[in-house]
Parts: structure tokens; sequence; C-alpha cells
């Protein structure tokens, strides 16, 4: 059954206070630091190095991304009854955001580790990468802004590119992640709860909300780095100085999600635009252009 609520709005107006999986709410990522495993490298010995377990979680993450998109775009392009920003789609986007998150400090920790082994730890690496990935998410906010689908001041690419930053002095420690994951987690939600908002958007990255700006994506420094720094203490707590959690390869029914996980930030870029196109090649919703 449909709904004809947004129809005769403009379609601003439509995405107005509407939040994507990756946004204030929900959660919405290069290869290497949704997870350090997803670097891109064709040899023998990288995949060797590999922790299935990483790459399958990521790969459940990318599966349960589509699945929220999916009902995110009947919601919003098809105007179907359904209400993909609260409820139980609101929960279930906050859980697909959290993994993503909590993965990436996991994978930084990973990273760490192989770095520092091979010699090769410089704050140059996390920089460049750092700043690779915040380039993906300007382009991003380009994209938003051009097709009038709302403003993406500080998206989740935004704040992953950043936090690969941020976290470099932090890579090493465990109870300071731990500690300090907390207290920030906790300050931004406070400020979630209360409601801080102002009408400039450069505190938008701190978690002080744009007045009157639609934001289909809107993830924060406060509360969710402390997402990432708490993946950071989970990782060298179990992959620390070179250990390992599994041995051998993924079971059989695993496999399939492997490929997801090491490529997930090719992903990431491409499922939307995927999802919309087969879903209005098949009359399931109009775009209205």
């Amino acid at each position: 059954m449909r709904r004809d609520a947004n129809h005769g709005k403009s379609r601003e107006s439509r995405f107005e206070g509407r939040e994507s999986c990756f946004s204030v709410r929900g959660f919405h990522l290069v290869s290497g630091i949704i997870g350090e495993g997803s670097e891109r490298n064709a040899t023998v010995a990288a995949k060797s190095q590999r922790f299935w377990e990483v790459d399958a979680a990521r790969g459940v993450a990318i599966l349960m991304m589509a699945v929220y998109h999916t009902v995110y775009d009947l919601d919003s392009f098809g105007g179907y009854a359904v209400d993909s920003t609260s409820g139980f789609w609101a929960r279930f986007a906050d859980a697909t955001a959290t993994s993503f998150l909590f993965l990436v400090g996991v994978s930084l920790a990973i990273s760490h580790a192989r770095a520092v082994r091979a010699g090769r730890d410089s704050f140059r690496k996390y920089l460049l990468r750092g700043l690779r990935v915040f380039g993906y998410g300007m382009l991003l906010t380009a994209v938003f802004w051009v097709f009038g689908l709302g403003y993406v001041v500080f998206g989740i690419l935004h704040l992953i590119g950043v936090s690969i930053i941020l976290s470099y002095p932090l890579l090493r420690y465990r109870l300071v992640n731990l500690l300090l994951g907390a207290v920030v987690l906790a300050a931004g939600f406070y400020m979630m709860g209360i409601g801080v908002s102002s009408e400039s958007v450069w505190l938008s990255p701190f978690g002080v909300v744009p007045e009157n700006l639609p934001m289909p994506d809107y993830r924060p420094l406060f509360p969710w780095f402390g997402m990432v720094l708490l993946g950071l203490f989970a990782g060298n707590v179990v992959y620390g100085a070179g250990r390992t959690l599994t041995e051998g390869r993924a079971p059989f029914f695993v496999r399939p999600l492997l490929p997801l996980g090491r490529n997930s930030l090719f992903i990431y870029l491409v499922h939307q635009p995927f999802i919309i196109a087969a879903l209005a090649a098949f009359g399931i919703i109009s775009l209205g252009f």
C-alpha cells in the first residue's frame, strides 16, 4: 500500500529532516580502512595474512546496509507505507553503522600491528589514507548537492577519514581507547539528547546539529568516533602483537561473505545508484526526473 504524503512536495522538502542508514540516527567506507584486510593487493602472500572473520563481519554489515537502503529508497522515492527513519528500521540502521565503525577501529589495530612488524609505521601513511577517504566524502557531498538530495556536511566518509588521522597517536593503546571511546560516546549521546544545535555548519563535525538543513547523511565525531575507538581497543586486544583469533580457511558457509568484506568501499560507493536504478527499472519507484 502506497502513501501519498510526499505528493506535490518539492524534491528538497521530501528529503528535509530525513536520515539514511549512515545519518545521525542510523549509520550509512580506501578499501584498506573499512578494513585493513581490504587493501588492494592481489598477491597470495597478502591474502594469506587476512583475517577471514573480519571480512565476514564486514560482509554481513554490507548486506545489512543494502537491505536498509532498499527500504529507505522505497520510503523516500516510492512513497510506500514504510517509515525507514524511526522504529525498527532506525534501530536496524543503528546496528548496521555501529558494525561498520567498530570494524574500522579493529582494522586500524590490525593495520598498525602489521606496519610495526614490517617497520613501516608512519604518520604519513595514515594521513594520506585519511585524506583519501575524506576526499571520497567530499565527492559524495557534491553529488548530493547537485541532485538536490540534501546536504552532506559531515557524513560517514568524512568521519572515517578524520578518524584515521586522529587515531594515529592512539593506535597502540588498549585501556586508553576503551575509556576515551566510552567518554566520547557518552558526551555525544548527551548532546543528542538535549538537542545541541546551531545556525552555523562549522560546528557540525563535533555533533552540533545545523538548524534547518536537510542532512541525509550526518555522522559527527561526537558520539561516533567513540565506536572507532572501541573497535581499536578490541582490535588491539584480539589481534595485537601478531595474535590471531582463528586458524585455517573460512568455513564453507561463510565464504560468500568474504568478497563483500574485501571490497566494502567499492560496494559502498556504487550500491545506492545500483539499487535505485534497479527499483526504477522494474517500476517499483519513480524518480520524477
